[in-house]
């Protein structure tokens, strides 16, 4: 049993900790370790990749107490792949917040930002659905006092709105856990797919009722429709950096459905069919207004924020299909709006501070227009899905997998309309921000200091999707024997109940 398996829980916990009790005070001590920390965790995370290549599920027992008595956390090459994936979006925007102030405009940032991090990893390792809601509640806090970092009203209502939308999932959330413990007895994730494969069907009402409550809490967190309405004017008023490191915080919602319709409620079961007859209208549904907001924003927060949302539409488009091909599509596209929407994100604060506010209209010409016409237009390409980046690479294997479904008519319509729409919006932003004339008698703004590693963040995470397009050929083999392994409910059964690790 590696003791590594806990501490991408342990590293940022500790660091949070330190910061806010040793450090308050010092923000230069504060920025130095919280980086340091958060390279660590990149570190930390190539390496539990290297370990989880093998196909082999490792099992940590923390008291070495044994499953399902124990709580475990339990790595496999998806929570080893997102691990790595929120460790480098979490280092490069925080590097942007260092190299744009942002971190300096209010109190306890990157203690919040460790313990935001706590909550990440260890909702993607936990193998307990007790602890996947107090892991949740742990990233929820943190982002709680990261998203109205740096007051503001427009900030400060938001966040009131998001706490109170998230306060009622969480409701949801242990509501949900409650009936799934009265229909099988555990929330050891690994024993419950034993005892929820021994129910009969006739018996199965209650479970399906726990189901179906959790996936609407899951549905809350990856902002699907119509639970998306706390996405918008969230990611629209936080902090630049926070809300491109939000952007991962949509695909935890979207990894729970994946692991518990995968391992809890298998394909061919009662709970599958009702669960995913509901999701997949969800995911078009949801593609089709982040697509139709994109084009209707008058506000560049915004429409960042819907490009989000319509990105979460096409992943779970994939992830509806339940099967090792949509589920490989799944997790290289996952990876894919991961990157592109927090580069969005960074790119469009860049804009801000630039401009001097976000609205779409004639301005005066930023500083160093050309090169941020370059960024907003290079993450544009692939937010949007367009060639040559690997946006399209993804949407092409998203249709490739629904190319069976009954209503892939639908979904192909779907998909291929909102990515035009997509590409208009995005284009009529591009034209007011950097090529319309200017307001007559207004004067120019001047270019923030201290710019440098800001510019260099954004570009690290689109070199990070450059590098996604041109080894496009291994990054689906991983994502191929991803999904091979997630849909092997015996082998993760396996190496948590029986005590030896598993192999696919």
């Amino acid at each position: 049993m590696s003791h590594l398996l806990i501490a991408p829980v342990l590293l940022p916990a500790v660091l949070g900790a330190v910061i806010i009790l040793g450090l308050r005070g010092n923000l230069r001590w504060q920025r130095g370790l919280s980086l340091l920390g958060t390279a660590a965790l990149v570190g930390l995370a190539l390496w539990l990749n290297l370990l989880a290549a093998d196909d082999t599920i490792r099992v940590y027992r923390l008291g070495n107490w044994a499953a399902p008595f124990g709580i475990v956390l339990v790595l496999d090459r998806l929570a080893a792949l997102l691990l790595l994936l929120t460790a480098v979006l979490a280092l490069a925007v925080q590097l942007y917040a260092v190299g744009s102030g942002w971190d300096r405009r209010g109190w306890h940032f990157h203690a919040l930002w460790q313990f935001q991090l706590m909550g990440i990893c260890g909702a993607f390792l936990t193998g307990d659905a007790f602890n996947l809601f107090v892991f949740f509640e742990v990233l929820l806090i943190a982002s709680y006092g990261l998203m109205v970092h740096g007051g503001g009203e427009m900030r400060l209502r938001a966040g009131v709105q998001y706490i109170a939308y998230n306060l009622a999932g969480s409701v949801l959330f242990l509501a949900a856990l409650g009936v799934l413990y009265a229909v099988t007895g555990t929330l050891n994730m690994a024993d419950m797919a034993a005892r929820v494969a021994a129910i009969p069907p006739g018996d199965s009402a209650l479970l399906r009722t726990g189901a179906v409550l959790l996936v609407l809490v899951f549905a809350i967190k990856a902002a699907l429709v119509p639970l998306h309405f706390w996405l918008p004017a969230t990611y629209a008023n936080a902090p630049g950096p926070v809300a491109a490191l939000f952007a991962v915080m949509t695909k935890v919602g979207a990894y729970g459905i994946m692991r518990f319709m995968t391992l809890v409620f298998p394909q061919d079961t009662v709970v599958e069919s009702v669960v995913m007859d509901l999701l997949l209208p969800a995911a078009l549904f949801t593609l089709a207004l982040g697509q139709i907001g994109v084009l209707g924003s008058r506000h560049l927060g915004r429409l960042a924020a819907f490009a989000a949302i319509g990105s979460v539409g096409t992943l779970m488009i994939a992830v509806a299909q339940q099967n090792p091909q949509s589920t490989a599509a799944a997790v290289y596209y996952l990876v894919h709006s991961t990157l592109a929407a927090g580069a969005l994100f960074l790119v469009v604060d860049l804009i801000g501070a630039r401009r001097g506010d976000l609205w779409l209209r004639p301005r005066p010409a930023m500083p160093g227009n050309g090169l941020v016409a370059v960024l907003f237009f290079a993450t544009a390409i692939a937010v949007t899905g367009m060639p040559p980046l690997s946006g399209f690479i993804g949407k092409l294997l998203v249709m490739q997998a629904t190319a069976e479904t009954p209503a892939v008519i639908w979904v192909w319509a779907v998909i291929l309309l909102g990515s035009l729409v997509a590409i208009y919006g995005m284009t009529c932003a591009g034209s007011l921000l950097f090529w319309k004339g200017c307001e007559a008698g207004t004067a120019a703004p001047r270019a923030p200091a201290g710019q440098g590693l800001s510019l260099a963040a954004i570009a690290a995470l689109l070199a990070g999707i450059v590098a996604l397009t041109v080894f496009a050929g291994p990054a689906m083999r991983l994502a191929h024997d991803t999904a091979l392994q997630l849909h092997d409910q015996s082998a993760y059964l396996e190496a948590v109940l029986s005590g030896q690790e598993g192999t696919k």
